[in-house]
């Protein structure tokens, strides 16, 4: 993207447009599929979010994950860095989007490769999402000097990046044997997952300005 453009340029306003729209996908989702299944099919939370491919809400999870692939890709920032890294989250949102968790019941060896495909690809996609908020947006064109407001937007984007990769480290925690006895009941996974989802999307929803957008001089 032209840095150099001004914030009323129409191609600046497309990719803020871009970056609401992965925002609002990820605040939403969570609430997508739970709400959705209960309307559905009846009270219950899943395990994780993964577990509503297994729900009447496939078609919202699948299709909201490639939504925010193809959106993620198509984001350009200051660098090739930024190129590279919603490419490969592209990638990851929609492994995870096409190779479904292990499913919870009757698991054959084929589910569970594939459940394992799934893991990583969803692994890699937090981590990507997690470079966002605290490698790629806090960054500044080199020929500006950050706003008040830019700063507090770099603020937010670090609050969501180590509130996923804190996710991610409990996520791995509760699935240890020991622990995942004790708390499986309590669904925690939906939880840290929604949490990140959630963390994830009001990234990108400051970073497309929804909110702290800098003052017009």
């Amino acid at each position: 993207m032209n840095q150099q453009s001004g914030p009323q340029d129409p191609l600046v306003l497309s990719y803020l447009g871009l970056r609401k729209a992965v925002g609002i996908i990820g605040c939403a989702l969570p609430f997508a599929l739970a709400f959705g299944k209960i309307l559905l099919q009846g009270p219950g939370i899943q395990g994780s979010i993964s577990g509503y491919y297994y729900t009447d809400m496939r078609n919202v999870f699948v299709g909201s994950l490639c939504a925010i692939g193809v959106f993620l890709m198509s984001c350009r920032g200051y660098d090739r860095r930024d190129e590279i890294a919603g490419i490969l989250a592209c990638v990851f949102a929609i492994g995870v989007a096409f190779f479904p968790t292990t499913p919870y019941m009757c698991a054959t060896s084929r589910d569970k490769l594939i459940g394992t495909l799934h893991l990583s690809f969803a692994a890699l996609l937090f981590l990507t999402l997690a470079y966002f908020s605290l490698a790629l947006f806090t960054k500044t064109a080199p020929d500006k000097n950050p706003t008040r407001q830019k700063l507090q937007r770099n603020t937010v984007y670090r609050v969501c990046g180590y509130t996923i990769l804190a996710c991610i480290f409990f996520m791995v925690v509760v699935a240890l044997p020991p622990v995942k006895t004790l708390v499986e009941w309590l669904t925690p996974v939906f939880w840290l997952e929604s949490l990140a989802i959630i963390a994830f999307g009001a990234s990108w929803l400051t970073k497309g300005e929804t909110i702290l957008k800098d003052q017009e001089a």
